[in-house]
């Protein structure tokens, strides 16, 4: 199996390439370790070589992999689709929340950041492909969905995510971050806070080059940084 200190640093000199290319610096992109279905001791080596934010998809999965690394300090961000139901868990256990789509959860999210005393940095996902098996805002939705949540001081929006449709070329995704790109900047001319959105959660394991090149601050690695994982 390939080390995963050798996979970090391969990633990394390869986020720093896509950086070179576009004239950003590395500094600007956040690596987010996936780690669903990843144990704990794998995930502690990642840790070992340098990862600092996880990203999980599942609340008791997570809650359990928190509690076993307590004595790291890591950062969690929640990456998969949230049910309202789950949402004080979330908040309770997550530093950052990405998949915000809809009203009735981001309600609850307000609610359980004011029980907590805490506002929780959260961005708002968008269907960029608009398909039916992924969730996400439509983007014609988005600008008044984020103005409708301007007033709610319990989330603090810092920008969007995406889960854009997969081709094997990552050129074909380029679109996608780029549109996510510009949904942003209009959210922005639109904000009396447009400093605060500056985060773009984007691109995977086989794309985040191309992602990095179109503008993302985080791309969110799993395969590629802990190699093949068990499909359930």
């Amino acid at each position: 199996m390939a080390s995963i200190a050798r996979n970090f640093l391969e990633i990394n000199e390869r986020i720093q390439a896509a950086c070179g290319r576009v004239g950003r610096e590395a500094n600007e992109i956040r690596l987010i370790g996936v780690t669903k279905m990843v144990p704990v001791e794998r995930i502690r080596e990642g840790i070992e070589a340098g990862l600092r934010i996880l990203g999980e998809n599942y609340v008791q999965e997570a809650r359990r992999k928190i509690e076993g690394l307590s004595d790291l300090s890591v950062s969690w961000h929640f990456i998969g689709h949230l049910q309202s139901n789950k949402a004080r868990l979330v908040v309770e256990a997550f530093d950052w929340i990405h998949t915000v789509d809809r009203e009735s959860l981001a309600r609850e999210i307000d609610r359980q950041a004011h029980r907590r005393g805490k506002p929780v940095p959260v961005l708002l996902q968008v269907n960029t492909g608009q398909e039916d098996s992924k969730s996400g805002l439509p983007p014609e939705e988005l600008l008044p969905f984020f103005e409708r949540l301007s007033s709610w001081d319990g989330l603090d929006v810092r920008g969007l995510m995406a889960l854009p449709p997969y081709y094997d070329d990552p050129d074909q995704v380029r679109p996608h971050f780029r549109r996510l790109r510009e949904l942003l900047q209009e959210l922005r001319e639109r904000s009396a806070t447009p400093e605060k959105l500056s985060e773009l959660s984007m691109g995977m394991s086989h794309d985040f080059e191309a992602a990095i090149e179109e503008g993302a601050t985080m791309v969110r690695i799993g395969t590629a940084l802990f190699g093949t994982r068990p499909l359930s």
